[in-house]
Formats: structure tokens, C-alpha cells, sequence
């Protein structure tokens, strides 16, 4: 019988960006929304995705990763990828959880922090109140 391939899929969160991840053996490629890694976003988010990557050594080598990322912002889909790359790791190599998890806790656990939302006659912000004018 032939051997099954291993894929895993896995997801992130971050504010209103969603990332899902599929991991496949291959030869270390990273797709975003099918655009290569080295032509999205900029170079501080591009290393902020890598650090999962980094962190696991040989791991990234050995696998492709094709992401899509929907909603929020450039930051907020950088960190959703994150997740989602972290968690896919720790899915093909347990011993990765503790590497991980001490050096960023976010490369594992969804920061569950959202936007507050507004209250009435608060004009248009979340904790912002009626000036006084003794007039």
C-alpha cells in the first residue's frame, strides 16, 4: 500500500484577520494568497512570519506552506499567519511546542484582545465622552 502524504491544515486568528495554513512535504516554499512570501507585505512583517520558521531549524526546509489570509489588516493578517504557521509545526513535530511557546506564547495561543465596541452619543469612539461647557 503507498504511504500517505502528511497534510496538515491549521488556522489563526488575529483582530479580524483569519489565516488558514495547509503544510505539505516539499522543499520549503511559502505562498501567501499564492504570491510568494518575498513579494508580500514588508520586510518587518515577512520576518515576523519567518520566526516560527526560524525557530524550528530544519522543519521549514522540509515543508511547503500555501496560506490564505482574509480581513483585517497587514498586521493583523502578519500575526494570523504566524499562528497558523506555529500551530502547523507543532502538529508534525510536538517537541517544537515548548521551543515555541517560550520564546512567544502568541506563536501558539490567539490573542483574544478585540476592538471595543462604541457606546450611544459617544461620537464614534468607545470611551469618549460629552465635553462640559458651563455656557
Amino acid at each position: 500500500m503507498a504511504k500517505k502524504s502528511k497534510v496538515t491544515h491549521t488556522s489563526g486568528k488575529r483582530k479580524r484577520a483569519v489565516a488558514r495554513a495547509t503544510l505539505k512535504p516539499g522543499t520549503g516554499k511559502i505562498k501567501i494568497n499564492n504570491r510568494a512570501l518575498e513579494i508580500w507585505g514588508t520586510q518587518l512583517l515577512r520576518l515576523r512570519i519567518k520566526e516560527p520558521l526560524i525557530l524550528s531549524g530544519k522543519h521549514a526546509s522540509a515543508f511547503d506552506f500555501r496560506i490564505t489570509v482574509r480581513g483585517g489588516g497587514v498586521t493583523g493578517q502578519a500575526d494570523a499567519i504566524r499562528l497558523a504557521i506555529g500551530r502547523a509545526l507543532v502538529d508534525i513535530d510536538s517537541k517544537l511546542k515548548n521551543v515555541l511557546a517560550d520564546y512567544d506564547r502568541t506563536l501558539l495561543v490567539a490573542d483574544v484582545r478585540r476592538k471595543e465596541a462604541g457606546k450611544p452619543n459617544s461620537h464614534g469612539k468607545a470611551r469618549a465622552k460629552r465635553q462640559k461647557s458651563y455656557r
